[in-house]
């Protein structure tokens, strides 16, 4: 076996020749699609406060930055953010509507009803975009924070709720409380918290609203969750152990997209004859008579360099296919051999790399559906190749609505309906998103069908 040699190729790229194979590698960093969050970093993360702006509060992650590296993380992927797309819509079904519960026969039923009084308040604000809003923020982070405006009229005893908004968690903080527990957050801090500017603009300070007493402040805020186990204050995403197949199943684009650009540039091995250097040292010799060898030397290095790149950008890139080059054979007096250039391909296995990030693909796709928690016939997935058939899909969605729909349900409309309860307490109403009964289609009548709709 001869010995292994490594010939340059760019100023940063280099090949290990072998008798059996070539290995190529570059000296400069790489650079992932992903800023690498620390989502391997278990630990209690509420165990400490953070002081930001002077005002002790809890670390919404370990920076303090979870719902900013979440949203920088979704935004790369390109299947998550469509599944919960997916998921709030199916969650909306026909929209919010008013309903009082009764029990008949030993069951729980909602009877769906309609009363001007509140529907006028609910239309007086944007009621549409906050509970869209507090959808979104739900599904990504696991809860949201709502704030309270109250109109001027509570200064003469006549307080009211003009509107409800909801407030991104990347723009809301819970103060910090010694006992540990959520039911002690005595404010809720708001700030651009995603950016430095923060520290110019400052921290605006809002009191924990009441429920039994709405109109205490002119504005107050309250956070509405699901309990994550383990953690005392914040809601964790149920998928945050998927986030490590988010991330990978958003590199595997961005590295085919490297190769297809610049895979090329390390696909070559050329061969220079020796004579040919032998001669740029010789004109260089010539040409700066007074200079010493080193510094010939580096004007070789140079003409090295600047000629290697040429080459790089001839053999490199999808742009360049179809290109060609020329270059000139001489004859060596000294050893009689005529010297020629010489290009040799270099075997990637480019194909078994490609069908290897695929299968990554296929599988952080599996990941990533199953860590969402949505069934892959709702999520319109195809996974090895089919999707769910009609009746999976009708299973499935049955499924969703007995099981995924009342949590969720009760934690986004909390606020609403704890100001209806405060506001019109006569009226024993709630107000929830109303689903229709799914049916099978043997069960509708031939002109029901969404076939014969169309």
């Amino acid at each position: 076996m001869s010995k292994a040699r490594v010939a340059q190729i760019t100023k940063n790229t280099s090949v290990l020749l072998t008798d059996v194979a070539a290995y190529t590698f570059n000296t400069g960093s790489a650079v992932s699609s992903h800023t690498r969050y620390n989502f391997d970093n278990y630990r209690n993360f509420e165990a400490d406060p953070v002081t930001v702006c002077g005002y002790k509060m809890i670390p919404y992650g370990v920076n303090n930055e979870l719902p900013a590296e979440i949203r920088n993380v979704m935004e790369k992927n390109n299947l998550a953010p469509s599944i919960i797309n997916r998921e709030v819509g199916l969650l909306y079904g026909s929209g919010p509507a008013l309903f009082r519960h009764h029990y008949a026969e030993g069951e729980i039923h909602r009877d769906y009803t309609d009363d001007k009084e509140i529907w006028d308040w609910l239309r007086s604000w944007n009621y549409r975009r906050y509970i869209e809003q507090a959808m979104v923020e739900y599904k990504y982070m696991g809860g949201f924070f709502s704030r309270q405006r109250i109109n001027v009229g509570r200064r003469i005893g006549q307080g009211r709720i003009n509107r409800l908004e909801v407030v991104p968690a990347i723009n809301a903080r819970l103060e910090w409380t010694d006992s540990l527990r959520i039911e002690d957050v005595k404010h809720i801090f708001t700030g651009d918290f995603d950016n430095a500017r923060i520290y110019r603009i400052g921290v605006a300070t809002y009191p924990i609203f009441d429920p039994y007493n709405p109109i205490a402040h002119s504005a107050s805020m309250s956070y509405h969750n699901s309990y994550s186990f383990g953690r005392n204050f914040y809601a964790m995403p149920s998928y945050y152990g998927t986030l490590p197949w988010i991330m990978r199943g958003s590199d595997i684009p961005e590295i085919i997209r490297y190769l297809t650009d610049n895979g090329i540039s390390v696909a070559y091995h050329v061969h220079v004859p020796n004579g040919y250097w032998a001669e740029k040292l010789e004109q260089i010799e010539q040409r700066f008579p007074d200079k010493d060898k080193s510094v010939w030397l580096s004007k070789l290095e140079e003409i090295k360099s600047e000629l290697f790149d040429q080459w790089s950008k001839v053999l490199s890139g999808k742009e360049n296919a179809g290109k060609f080059i020329t270059t000139i054979d001489f004859f060596d007096e000294y050893s009689g051999k005529e010297c020629s250039w010489k290009i040799e391909p270099i075997d990637q296995q480019i194909k078994d790399f490609i069908d290897a990030q695929i299968k990554i693909s296929g599988e952080a796709t599996s990941a990533i559906t199953s860590g969402l928690g949505l069934s892959p016939a709702l999520s319109n997935v195809v996974l090895q190749g089919k999707m769910g058939s009609g009746s999976e899909l009708l299973y499935a969605l049955k499924l969703y609505l007995a099981s995924d729909v009342n949590i969720a349900e009760e934690i986004i409309f909390e606020n609403i309906n704890q100001v209806i309860a405060a506001m019109f307490p006569t009226k024993n109403l709630k107000l929830g998103f109303y689903h229709p009964v799914i049916k099978k289609e043997e069960d509708t009548k031939p002109e029901e069908r969404l076939v014969n709709q169309q």
